[in-house]
């Protein structure tokens, strides 16, 4: 019986993995959560799962659950403890954090070497190649959650690394892929919050219509399918179906294909290499019928190619990409700012000269001086 470890417990992805986690119990154990500030949804999830450890957004949440004789910890640190707690051999490190904030829990786990299901961007767009050294040091296995990555991971299995020619990623193209960029300036959080295809948390949401979420993706399969930034491919894709491709080198090409549920991937993640039922609907594509594509214009959307630019740089930048990022978004959550502001404000932060050394501390002190900084100039509340 594999032990489960899962921070972001009451997220759309964290209760999606308890769904499939509670679906296959004779394969899982739930021993530590992390839950947010909604203290019902949290009550719910901790009676469902019956956890050993929690963490709570703050410690005065305990207040709530003194009743209940389960570990009760709280805030970065207690995440740390979820992260470092352990029972022993084959557990796994479910990581659905949003933000910066997923970066260290998942490089604890990996010390606590427990295999990781990775769904927080923040942890490969930041610190990828300190990552994959640790992967290596600490001999555990790194399983991607979305469902962009896991469709690649699911047409590579099998095939020779160098014969792989180019990564195909495909993108519903969000909110407002058919608005023309005049068309956005005065657009609301409420407009971008509207996602076609996805039922998504507001940040994961706000990226896909600027695009960089995209833009993480391609950065996130750089380092975990090692393959250059000049192989990986983005292409529009509005009805999310074909989520994404891989060209081999004899120019032929598979496809993952599947409904919008992202149980899919999840389950693959925690039962790879296995496919098991989780209850989801099956693709028809009779009903389909047509699937479109077309090109992904970065004059469009140039939060893609400051993604690629970031990424190409390395050291800090891709820490910069991202601090500049979450605190935009979240500022025009705040309507501090504009919708074209977060593109214009990340293009700002790039264009400055970054020296440090790329560490876990500094990665760290970066973001949260970066996003400081944005949320004192604009006004918002971090």
């Amino acid at each position: 019986m594999t032990k489960v470890y899962l921070v972001g417990s009451c997220g759309s992805i964290g209760l999606q993995s308890i769904d499939v986690l509670l679906k296959n119990k004779d394969k899982f154990e739930i021993i530590g959560i992390s839950v947010g500030h909604d203290l019902a949804k949290a009550k719910t999830v901790i009676d469902e799962v019956n956890p050993k450890i929690v963490c709570f957004r703050h410690k005065e949440d305990i207040d709530s659950f003194k009743d209940y004789n389960f570990e009760k910890v709280y805030g970065d640190e207690g995440l740390l403890k979820i992260a470092s707690y352990t029972e022993g051999n084959d557990e796994l490190f479910i990581n659905a954090l949003v933000g910066s904030a997923g970066l260290k829990p998942t490089v604890y786990a990996i010390k606590a070497r427990k295999n990781i299901a990775l769904a927080n961007k923040e942890t490969l767009v930041m610190a990828g190649d300190i990552i994959n050294d640790l992967i290596k040091e600490y001999n555990v296995n790194l399983y991607p959650i979305d469902s962009e990555h896991s469709a690649i991971w699911q047409c590579i299995h099998n095939e020779e690394h160098d014969e792989i020619l180019n990564l195909i990623i495909t993108a519903s193209g969000g909110s407002f892929r058919n608005k023309k960029r005049e068309e956005l300036v005065d657009v609301t959080p409420e407009d971008a919050l509207k996602h076609p295809n996805w039922s998504m948390g507001a940040k994961i949401t706000i990226d896909s219509a600027t695009m960089m979420n995209k833009g993480f993706e391609v950065m996130e399969a750089h380092h975990l399918f090692h393959i250059d930034y000049e192989h990986i491919k983005t292409i529009m894709h509005k009805e999310s179906i074909v989520h994404s491709l891989v060209e081999f080198k004899d120019h032929l090409i598979k496809a993952q294909l599947g409904v919008a549920d992202m149980r899919g991937p999840i389950a693959y993640a925690i039962l790879y290499p296995h496919h098991y039922d989780f209850g989801g609907e099956a693709l028809d594509l009779t009903k389909v019928a047509t699937l479109n594509f077309e090109e992904l214009s970065w004059k469009r959307f140039p939060c893609l190619a400051y993604a690629y630019e970031a990424g190409k740089k390395g050291g800090v930048y891709p820490t910069v990409l991202n601090a500049a990022n979450e605190a935009s978004v979240h500022l025009f959550l705040q309507k501090k700012i504009k919708f074209l502001d977060i593109e214009k404000i990340i293009r700002r932060e790039l264009d400055k000269t970054y020296t440090i050394e790329a560490n876990i501390e500094n990665i760290l002190k970066l973001d949260k001086e970066i996003q400081d900084r944005l949320y004192n100039e604009f006004g918002g509340v971090r």
